[in-house]
């Protein structure tokens, strides 16, 4: 039996009401962002449209393009942060079903002691009671603690009633929001696929533009063919970690093998930073001073020369090399796709295959030779490479 105090399970009862309501607040507030950037998604395929019905602009569709990119990625990370809400909210669904389950065991026992008391004393017991009076007092007595009872018993009743309901209405709706997870997963699966074709689009005009003009190829940067070999890597990485869980599955003695520490929606905003201090650049596309667009994936935080950088989660060292415009940098696997990267180190403290903990130290920050200075250049990779924006997962400062 239940053995919970009232005034703790009302207190737990409150907190759950209270936090489930600003966890549904949250969700709403994330879908009214969501729909924003899917309406300015919507005028960007428009004007896409208009200039590929013009004279071909290959310079106007490319940086459209790049917007629509940015777009259909801001889309998913807010889809990340709205999954990360129902999570929650599910979580707190589930905690009211188990209060109500119990309260309902509660009564359920209380009633089912009652209904057997009262058939061990028989149909006639009401009027034994009566008769048995000694006097006209006694029998008033008699008669309003009869009349309690019944009144007690049927208010218990009504209590297993009520709380029955209010079980099968906790059900329901911890059915609902698994349904809206479901729909957030299979849309932010879409919109992966939606931002791979954006990418390939990209890729062909970028041919166009070298077709057209000489000059194309001198716009591609070092950095872009960094990026372009960041990608490749990480596509290839995450290759090879889905062979080796099939080839693990069709094993029956590896099936239980680890598959790592694992990385998800439900870390955003939990994770610690990998250095202190302020930010030499933010996500997403940057003017710079000479005028040109240029995208960062990830985020840059300035620190001093070698001050120890650590890692954001638990994985395995999966890369420890250096890329002309990054620098030095270890790329790290945390499993279900995902992967953080450290760059503009001025030193490694791992190994490639090594795993390691949350916490541990992967290098030091170098960079002194870049425009920023001394600083640490941080991304989170999501399924197929896709950046993520990371101070949406790390913890929000004060």
């Amino acid at each position: 039996m239940n053995t919970r105090p009232a005034a703790l399970t009302f207190l737990l009862a409150v907190f759950l009401v209270g936090s489930a309501g600003a966890q549904q607040n949250d969700v709403e507030q994330s879908k009214r962002r969501l729909d924003e950037i899917r309406q300015e998604r919507l005028e960007l395929e428009r004007q896409q449209a208009r200039l590929q019905g013009q004279v071909s602009d290959v310079g106007a569709a490319l940086r459209n393009i790049e917007r629509q990119r940015d777009a259909t990625n801001r889309l998913v990370n807010g889809i990340e942060a709205q999954i990360s809400g129902l999570t929650s909210l599910m979580d707190h669904s589930a905690a009211e079903l188990t209060l109500a389950q119990d309260n309902l065991a509660d009564r359920k026992a209380v009633l089912h002691r009652r209904l057997a008391d009262i058939y061990r004393r028989g149909p006639l017991y009401t009027f034994q009671v009566l008769l048995a009076a000694e006097s006209f007092g006694d029998l008033l007595t008699r008669y309003k603690y009869l009349f309690l009872t019944s009144r007690q018993d049927r208010s218990l009743v009504e209590d297993v009633t009520r709380l029955t309901r209010n079980v099968q209405k906790e059900r329901d709706k911890l059915l609902g929001e698994r349904t809206q997870l479901d729909e957030a997963r299979q849309e932010r699966e879409a919109e992966i696929d939606k931002y791979n074709r954006l990418a390939d689009q990209r890729q062909q005009q970028l041919q166009q533009l070298q077709r057209t003009s000489q000059q194309s190829k001198q716009n591609l940067t070092a950095a872009e063919r960094d990026e372009a070999a960041m990608t490749d890597l990480l596509v290839t990485l995450e290759r090879n970690r889905r062979a080796a869980d099939a080839s693990r599955a069709a094993r029956p003695e590896t099936v239980n093998a680890p598959a790592g520490a694992g990385l998800s929606t439900s870390d955003i905003g939990k994770l610690d930073w990998p250095v202190d201090g302020e930010l030499a650049m933010r996500f997403g596309p940057d003017t710079l001073p000479t005028g040109g667009v240029i995208r960062w994936n990830g985020i840059g935080i300035k620190a001093s020369v070698g001050t120890p950088v650590k890692a954001v989660a638990a994985g395995k060292v999966m890369r420890v090399q250096r890329l002309s415009t990054y620098g030095l940098g270890v790329v790290v696997q945390h499993g279900n796709g995902y992967y953080s990267l450290y760059w503009q180190l001025q030193s490694a403290s791992v190994k490639e295959g090594q795993e390691i903990a949350r916490g541990a130290t992967v290098g030091t920050v170098g960079g002194q030779n870049t425009g920023p200075g001394p600083h640490l250049y941080f991304e989170i990779r999501g399924e197929n490479g896709i950046a993520l924006d990371p101070v949406a997962w790390l913890k929000a400062r004060r």
